[in-house]
């Protein structure tokens, strides 16, 4: 029986209701049998301070961190704002990467899909994120890439995903599958 790695999933809208939330729980359902999908909340963190960061860091940071450390990988879901992450993501990055020299994301196969309503499907978004994920040591999926331009097309008015969008966001996750499985094996 071959290994479950469980995956960390960063989504970077914060809204509940949001395009990119729908994505990673989409990926979670069709994810292959060798990987579990967990988003990971990101938006209760308070702004990485490092005078917060202590002896007795903020509740939310620890549980945050213990998450990370607790997974194989980390998948990341994202918009594009200003062609740039989202700040709560960058946030989540800043929390987890600190203190300094203990770094939860050190490792971790990662895999990086952008979304949004507009053409280029949050290419910004995608890009600038891989920047940070180098310094994090995140050996991140170079293929295929993943970006998801007119996601308001995704998913009907049930919420159900698209037979169109389906393939694309399954050979996606397929891929990330067996890139987990070679970086970990």
């Amino acid at each position: 029986m071959s290994k479950v790695y469980t995956i960390a999933v960063l989504v970077g809208s914060l809204r509940k209701e949001s395009i990119n939330r729908k994505v990673a729980l989409a990926l979670a359902q069709l994810a292959p049998a060798n990987l579990k999908l967990s988003i990971v909340e990101i938006g209760e963190l308070p702004l990485y301070n490092e005078d917060l960061d202590g002896a007795t860091p903020p509740a939310a940071y620890t549980s945050f961190r213990q998450q990370l450390a607790a997974s194989d990988a980390v998948l990341f879901v994202t918009p594009e704002y200003n062609r740039s992450v989202p700040a709560a993501l960058k946030n989540a990055i800043d929390v987890g990467s600190r203190p300094y020299g203990q770094s939860a994301w050190s490792g971790k196969p990662g895999a990086i899909i952008s979304v949004s309503p507009g053409a280029i499907g949050g290419f910004g978004a995608n890009h600038h994120l891989r920047q940070s994920l180098v310094f994090l040591d995140v050996p991140c999926m170079q293929q295929p890439e993943a970006y998801l331009g007119g996601a308001g097309s995704a998913f009907d008015e049930s919420g159900k995903l698209s037979e169109k969008t389906k393939p694309f966001l399954q050979a996606f996750i397929d891929a990330y599958g067996k890139w987990v499985a070679k970086q970990k094996g």
